[in-house]
């Protein structure tokens, strides 16, 4: 059993309608596809991988063998270790600061995210048009209903994460089990060095590595807004004992001043999700990321 494959460049060709049902199989059956042909240039994602290998080499790789993970996996009586994850991470935003120290960084970064948030729009639009949604429909939820002024704006971040090398693998995870809390989650991921599995049926399936796609999944608010048609799914990193896994993570999510609910038309009898405001589900999420994402959606309800 693989993750679905799609070549994104066939939706402006004859094969529209293959493709949209090949994404909208990908959205209802699995929760996590893969883009290929998505239009953003191999040159550019080149040099993506490049100054995230040179910047975690440069800026990261030293504080990483005096971090919290390294010191628990070093003090281990043997028994496994659940509270962090093996994983080096910064999180690019528009207005936080960027490391400066890795030649080219900024700028391949700044050009991707450009590259990457206009991708998230396109999936959003086709995710729209296989709901029957209004075009643009999510788009102006997360955008606290089209207002896209600074407090209202959708927010986008990008995450740098490297998985270094663990010498005893079996006992810290990569990174714990979970959902992602918002929309819609663009991944480039490593090409060589696997870990990433989702949870389908039971089984823990590996996301196969692909060179230069884009791992597309849904967050909790798509599962709210679908009503439920499309689910947010449970997935983890393995550590690994050799290579240094690269992943780069873009979360395109609501502003946390928007309102999050069922479209109206996609509510035929009884509404499944209740309807909140992003930022009370954040601060719910980020009690109980890692546990079952059932109650999270009670609490928020409760609030």
């Amino acid at each position: 059993m693989a993750i679905p494959v799609i070549d994104f460049s066939k939706l402006s060709g004859e094969e529209r309608a293959k493709t949209m049902a090949q994404i909208a199989n990908g959205c209802e059956e699995w929760g996590f596809f893969q883009l290929v042909n998505h239009g953003i240039p191999e040159e550019l994602l080149e040099r993506v991988k490049r100054v995230c290998n040179e910047f975690y080499k440069l800026e990261r790789e030293e504080n990483f063998k005096k971090s919290t993970p390294v010191k628990l996996l070093n003090e281990s009586d043997g028994g496994k270790i659940e509270s962090v994850d093996w994983e080096d991470v910064i999180t690019l935003l528009d207005d936080n600061e960027w490391p400066s120290n890795t030649p080219g960084f900024k700028e391949t970064m700044a050009e991707y995210r450009a590259e990457v948030e206009k991708l998230a729009e396109k999936v959003m639009e086709v995710m729209d048009e296989n709901l029957c949604l209004p075009k643009g429909y999510i788009k102006n939820a997360f955008n606290s209903g089209g207002n896209e002024d600074n407090n209202n704006k959708a927010f986008f971040g990008t995450k740098v994460s490297h998985y270094p090398p663990c010498p005893q693998p079996e006992l810290v995870n990569g990174l714990r089990a979970h959902t992602d809390a918002g929309g819609v989650i663009l991944l480039f991921q490593d090409d060589a060095v696997g870990g990433l599995q989702i949870l389908k049926g039971g089984e823990w399936i590996d996301v196969q590595p692909l060179p230069n796609a884009i791992v597309i999944n849904t967050g909790d608010q798509i599962e709210v807004l679908s009503n439920g048609k499309y689910k947010s799914v449970w997935h983890r990193v393995l550590a690994f004992p050799d290579g240094n896994r690269r992943s780069i993570a873009s979360f395109y999510n609501p502003s946390l001043t928007a309102t999050i609910a069922p479209a109206p038309q996609l509510v035929e009898q009884a509404q499944a999700y209740p309807k909140f405001v992003f930022g009370d589900y954040m601060s719910v999420y980020a009690e109980q990321k890692f546990l079952p994402k059932e109650p999270r959606f009670e609490a928020v309800n409760a609030m």
